[in-house]
């Protein structure tokens, strides 16, 4: 009991310790080497190899014999495909040798022989696409970066760290309930273009990279916005996303990585704080409509004031201007306008009213004059 107990408050603590760490590494498989289809093509031969030189020194094998061994020999490939490791090589060859030799006997070493080459050297044939790079340890210490293409390792003394792809990566990240300068709360959605130049730095200066990446990125990105207004977060964000990436890539230049940009994709603000950023916009673009208004007022009395002057030397001008005025007025408004008594003296418009009143009640007066005479003959016949 004694001993449970011990043991599970050394796992409690363990979980204490380890909880607050957000980015514990997950469990990965190491690997020394890339198990591809040219080292399924290595084993192959030496498999076929190895069955030829069994059959031309010793003679035919059996059909169950030899399928046996060919099945043998891929599920182990298939194995060290998944645990891609020399330890796992060196455990199927003993396997190999010790399975084989107790089941069909010791005059197959022939076989065994070339079966083992092809698990041991099948390995060393590593294909590199164009776009990678892998680094090359040899005794645990540094030896080269190869690039695109075929290359070999010395068995077992060499291993591949990592293939590194050199391509430029897109890496969306954020930074949650972030304050801003003014304190307030927001959460941006950014975008991160950036990629390896240097394989080594990569692998070598920093555990895992692309998560290094991600984490500097955001705690830049928060930093950014810590530095600024909301204003200013909403209005500049390709000058933010520069600042962000300037401070990112003086950063992670020492791990062999460029960050090529940062774009801001996105900003979250609460919801009562964009009514109010709402509201504010209406009243400065109504704020702008009267200043427009006043400004266009101001324009306007300025060119009243030099049309008067022109007006002042020229009263015939004047006059012509005011009949237009009053027949504009009478077109679209109707026959009734007021106006003051001094522009009535002054531009001896009582005189032209007149006329034109005198003329329209004599138009009048026709009209009815006309329509009774139309109605005397009608009115004779009904007295008959």
């Amino acid at each position: 009991m004694k001993q449970r107990k011990g043991i599970k408050k050394m796992i409690q603590m363990i979980k204490n310790k380890y909880e607050r760490i957000k980015n514990l590494p997950g469990f990965k498989i190491p690997k020394d080497f890339g198990y591809n289809a040219f080292s399924y093509l290595v084993l192959g031969l030496f498999l076929g190899m190895g069955i030829a030189v069994q059959i031309i020194t010793q003679g035919t094998m059996n059909e169950e014999m030899l399928a046996g061994v060919v099945i043998g020999t891929v599920v182990a490939g298939g194995l060290i495909t998944l645990f891609p490791l020399w330890i796992t090589v060196i455990q199927f060859i003993i396997i190999a040798w010790i399975g084989m030799y107790a089941k069909i006997g010791g005059n197959f070493y022939p076989l065994y022989g070339f079966i083992a080459g092809g698990l041991l050297f099948s390995p060393a044939f590593q294909l590199v696409q164009h776009w990678d790079k892998v680094v090359i340890l040899r005794f645990g210490k540094f030896r080269k970066a190869r690039g695109p293409g075929l290359f070999v390792l010395f068995p077992i003394i060499d291993r591949v760290t990592a293939f590194v792809d050199t391509r430029i990566r897109a890496t969306d990240f954020s930074a949650e309930k972030t304050l801003t300068i003014d304190t307030v709360p927001v959460h941006v959605d950014a975008l991160c273009f950036w990629m390896v130049w240097d394989a080594k730095k990569a692998v070598l200066e920093v555990e895992n990279f692309v998560e290094a990446v991600v984490l500097s990125a955001q705690t830049a990105l928060r930093d950014g916005i810590g530095k600024h207004e909301l204003a200013e977060l909403l209005a500049e964000r390709e000058h933010i996303g520069k600042e962000i990436q300037e401070i990112l890539d003086a950063k992670t230049t020492s791990w062999g990585i460029t960050i090529l940009s940062i774009e801001i994709t996105d900003i979250i603000i609460p919801r009562e704080l964009e009514d109010a950023m709402s509201r504010r916009a209406q009243a400065e673009r109504e704020r702008q409509s009267r200043v427009i208004l006043g400004s266009a007022e101001v324009e306007v009395a300025e060119k009243f004031e030099q049309a008067s002057k022109r007006y002042k030397n020229n009263p015939t001008a004047l006059h012509l201007r005011a009949m237009n005025m009053i027949y504009e007025g009478i077109k679209k408004h109707g026959s009734i306008m007021l106006l003051p008594s001094s522009a009535l003296e002054t531009m001896s418009l009582g005189t032209t009213l007149g006329a034109l009143a005198l003329g329209k009640e004599l138009k009048k007066s026709s009209l009815s004059d006309s329509n009774d005479t139309s109605d005397m003959p009608e009115e004779t016949e009904e007295k008959k």
